[in-house]
C-alpha cells in the first residue's frame, strides 16, 4: 500500500466548493501520480529531491488536476486545466475566451448553492471535451478579466464554480508544470450519495 500511494495513486479529499457541481466538499477521489510524471511533489512530505520531472507527460485541456498552490507550495489545490502554454485566456461576461474564441455554454439544469438556486451550464472545449460549470452571480469579480497569456511551462486553471474559486484569475496565477501532483481519475466517496453520477462527471471531462 505504501508503494501504491508513493508511486501510483494518492487519495484526496475535496476541501472547498470551488469545483461544484463536479466535485462536492468532502468527496474523496484517487489522483494518478504517474499521469504527468514524477518530481519532488509526487512523494509524501517532498522527501525525494527530484528537481526535474521524470517520465513527463503534459496535461490536456479539461483535465482535473491536483497541484501545489503557487503562493503556498505546501498546500494542495484541485482545479481544471483550461489554458496550455502559449494559449490566451480571458473571461468576458462570464464566458471563457480561449485563443480568441468563446467556449460554447449550454444550459443543462439547476443547482442549489448556499440555499440559492443557480443554473448549471455545460462548457465545451475545442477538442469536444465537456463538463458542467456554475455561474452563480452575474458580473462577479471573475466574469470580466484582462487577457492572460500563458507562459511556457505553465498552465491556466479554473474552478468549475466560477464565482467561488481562487484560481488563475486571482491569487493562484499561472501554475508551473513542476507544481502538478497528478490527475483526478476515480471518485470512491461522494457526499451526495450518488457515485454513478459523480463518476460520470469526472470521466466526462
Amino acid at each position: 500500500m505504501l508503494a501504491v500511494r508513493t508511486f501510483l495513486f494518492q487519495p484526496f479529499s475535496i476541501p472547498s466548493g470551488s469545483m461544484l457541481p463536479t466535485l462536492h466538499i468532502g468527496d474523496n477521489l484517487l489522483v494518478s501520480k504517474s499521469a504527468y510524471g514524477f518530481n519532488r511533489y509526487s512523494f509524501p512530505f517532498d522527501l525525494v529531491p527530484i528537481h526535474r520531472r521524470i517520465f513527463a507527460s503534459e496535461p490536456r485541456r479539461g483535465d482535473i488536476v491536483v497541484f501545489r498552490f503557487p503562493p503556498q507550495p505546501e498546500v494542495p489545490y484541485i482545479m481544471r486545466v483550461i489554458g496550455l502554454p502559449g494559449d490566451t485566456v480571458q473571461m468576458r461576461n462570464g464566458r471563457v475566451m480561449l485563443n480568441g474564441a468563446e467556449l460554447p455554454l449550454e444550459r443543462v439544469g439547476e443547482f442549489n448553492a448556499d440555499g440559492h438556486s443557480t443554473t448549471i451550464y455545460r462548457e465545451t472545449l475545442p477538442s469536444g471535451r465537456n463538463y458542467r460549470v456554475l455561474d452563480i452571480t452575474e458580473n462577479s469579480f471573475g466574469d470580466n478579466t484582462r487577457l492572460y497569456e500563458v507562459p511556457p511551462g505553465h498552465y491556466f486553471m479554473l474552478g468549475d464554480n466560477r464565482d467561488n474559486s481562487a484560481d488563475s484569475r486571482s491569487i493562484a496565477g499561472y501554475v508551473p508544470f513542476e507544481y502538478l501532483v497528478g490527475k483526478a481519475v476515480w471518485i470512491y466517496w461522494n457526499t451526495e450519495g450518488d457515485l454513478d453520477s459523480a463518476r460520470q462527471d469526472l470521466t466526462m471531462q
